[in-house]
C-alpha cells in the first residue's frame, strides 16, 4: 500500500490519508469543501460546495496518477438529498463517463453539505 499525499488538496482532518494505492486501484479518502489554503468550508450552496470536492478529488487522484475519467466507484454523501439535483448537475460535469455511484443523505464533518470519496483505477492500466 502507498499512501497519497499532496499539499494542493486539503489536509486530512483525522488520523487517515487523503488516498491510498493498492495494486492498480487508488481509493480517495471522502472529499468535503474545503479550500486547500484556508482550510475553510467554501460559502454558496451545493453548487459551489460541490465544485470545491470535485477539484479536491482531481488534485488527490492526479497526485496518486490517475483522473476522474478512471474513476469506477464513487460514494456520495449529501446532508440533504433535496440537494440531489444541485449536486447531480455538478458531478456530471467531472464524471462524464458515468462510473457506478451510490448517493445517501448523511451528517457530515464541519457541516458540509456534500462529501464525495472515489475508486479508481491509475491511468497506466486503462
Amino acid at each position: 500500500m502507498k499512501i497519497v499525499k499532496t499539499s494542493n488538496a486539503p489536509a486530512a482532518i483525522g488520523p487517515y490519508a487523503q488516498a491510498v494505492i493498492v495494486g492498480n486501484l487508488v481509493y480517495t479518502s471522502g472529499q468535503i469543501p474545503l479550500c486547500p489554503k484556508t482550510m475553510e468550508l467554501v460559502d454558496g450552496g451545493i453548487a459551489k460546495q460541490t465544485e470545491q470536492v470535485m477539484a479536491n478529488l482531481e488534485t488527490v487522484l492526479a497526485a496518486a496518477g490517475s483522473s476522474p475519467t478512471n474513476v469506477v466507484k464513487a460514494t456520495c454523501f449529501l446532508s440533504d438529498l433535496a440537494n440531489f439535483d444541485a449536486f447531480n448537475a455538478v458531478y456530471a460535469k467531472t464524471f462524464t463517463q458515468k462510473p457506478a455511484r451510490s448517493c445517501v443523505e448523511a451528517k457530515l464533518p464541519k457541516g458540509a453539505l456534500v462529501e464525495v470519496e472515489v475508486i479508481a483505477e491509475l491511468k497506466d492500466v486503462i
